[in-house]
């Protein structure tokens, strides 16, 4: 009986396994998929530049703590919300400090977490300039689909994020690191 192809022999070295590489359509759908990410990205991005002075992540992060009760929320909690590095969300919060947007509070039961919690200030920008981001999310995203693109680009995107969030001790995600 012949060994199979990928056996090796004693002392030899077995070869990588080809890459699956992406067909011509697959490649195409990855392009469009980026580009279209990219400049949503910067579309968003720039819009609330100029109507709020503040990228589109910490907008998230106003969206967030707005949405929570007592509008307050744990650093970490926040950070795994908003798909970022501790590191990254503690900059972005100090930079939401200096416009008095948000302010941090020690957690009373835990003497190293801390609470990030949004100003009476932070609402206010947040009221005002949520009426300019949705229509522009509306006219870059849902104005162009039908309802059932809109129904499937949600559920493809549920599924990739849930793809890309193990569950498993050990887990490689943005806010454990």
């Amino acid at each position: 009986m012949k060994a199979p192809a990928s056996a090796t022999t004693p002392g030899s070295v077995a070869e990588p396994p080809e890459p699956r590489w992406l067909t011509d359509e697959e490649q195409r759908v990855w392009r469009s998929f980026m580009e279209g990410v990219t400049l949503l990205d910067d579309h968003l991005d720039r819009q609330l530049q100029r109507d709020a002075g503040m990228p589109h992540v910490y907008y998230g992060l106003l969206v967030r703590l707005a949405e929570a009760p007592k509008r307050r929320l744990r650093m970490t909690e926040l950070a795994m919300l908003a798909k970022i590095t501790r590191s990254r969300l503690s900059h972005a919060i100090a930079r939401l400090e200096k416009n008095s947007w948000v302010h941090r509070e020690d957690c009373p039961d835990d003497k190293r977490g801390q609470f990030a919690v949004l100003t009476d200030e932070g609402y206010e920008v947040l009221r005002q300039t949520a009426p300019g981001h949705v229509e522009a999310v509306r006219q870059a995203v849902f104005d162009r689909l039908t309802p059932e693109q809109q129904k499937s680009l949600g559920e493809i995107m549920r599924i990739i994020a849930e793809g890309l969030q193990p569950t498993e001790a050990g887990a490689d995600l943005p806010w454990l690191r």
